[in-house]
């Protein structure tokens, strides 16, 4: 790789944990005579800018250095480019660099394996979802888009600042105790299934909020998005079933269906989509595949 790296931080991510990560994978990548530049960006827009900035500058790499949010802002300028996406995982759930393949452990080894990749330059491709909500907002995601139960926590979650890091339980209990299940028209490479659900979540890749496999068949490479659909539960039901979504094992259980395909509409009444745990806006949403759409550091 003949231009330099370029590490785009956010540095408030993981309680600063992205930042000093990205500090200790600079002097790796100096160390190893590997010209890099530090960029500390405060909103998502303007870790977009940057990323769009060092594509302009000719960077032979753009690594985001955070959690999923600043994975999601980062990519967003690089799909369909030949500029290649490293991360050096630093947020509280790292769900993107594990199912892409980075290191997400300890500061000295996420630093020494992104230097080891940029030393090979070996790149592979992966699928990015392009997803259009019912505002017109335009957005890629290389995760798991969540709409239903998932997404209203989230909702409510960001409207409890004043809680802080314990908003999100809070918002969990709340949600629960208020959530009924939605009329869901979901349309999949044109055929459409309508019904009660309690969450309809689209993977790219298979895992979100900290290790829980939604979607555990997502692969990011295999050109398909892979839908899990949970039906209705009574509130007992879905706290039991809770646990096993770590293990993947809830897609056994009768009241989930999965569904696989390239192009899809979700809709529900009242409902926003989050993508990459990030907010893009109100049903009805659009996604599409983009098949081999990303280049990645790979080991």
């Amino acid at each position: 790789m003949t231009g330099q790296v370029w590490l785009i931080v956010n540095p408030v991510a993981g309680g600063g944990r992205g930042a000093r990560h990205a500090a200790v994978a600079a002097r790796r990548l100096t160390d190893a005579g590997i010209r890099c530049r530090l960029v500390h960006a405060a909103t998502p827009a303007d870790t977009s800018r940057s990323a769009s900035q060092a594509i302009d500058d000719g960077a032979s790499a753009v690594v985001a250095c955070g959690g999923d949010g600043t994975v999601h802002a980062v990519m967003q300028p690089l799909v369909g480019t030949d500029t290649p996406l490293g991360i050096v995982a630093g947020g509280s759930g790292d769900d993107i660099a594990a199912s892409l393949g980075f290191t997400t452990s300890g500061a000295d080894a996420i630093a020494d394996s992104l230097r080891d990749m940029v030393v090979t330059g070996t790149l592979r491709s992966v699928d990015v979802a392009e997803a259009v909500t019912h505002d017109g907002t335009r957005r890629y995601f290389v995760g798991v888009l969540t709409t239903g139960f998932d997404s209203s926590v989230n909702e409510r979650a960001n409207a409890m600042s004043r809680l802080r890091g314990q908003r999100y339980n809070v918002a969990m209990v709340r949600e629960l105790a208020a959530f009924r299940p939605l009329d869901y028209r979901v349309t999949l490479d044109g055929d459409t299934v309508s019904g009660p659900g309690m969450l309809v979540s689209v993977g790219n890749g298979p895992r979100y909020g900290g290790g829980m496999l939604i979607c555990p068949g997502a692969r990011p490479d295999d050109g398909v998005l892979d839908v899990t659909w949970l039906g209705t539960l009574s509130k007992p039901a879905l706290l039991r079933l809770f646990p096993r979504v770590y293990r993947g094992t809830h897609v056994d259980h009768p009241a989930v269906r999965t569904f696989r395909g390239r192009t899809l509409s979700i809709d529900a009444p009242g409902q926003v989509a989050y993508a990459d745990g990030e907010r893009l806006g109100p049903l009805p949403v659009d996604v599409e595949i983009r098949a081999a759409a990303l280049r990645v550091l790979s080991a």
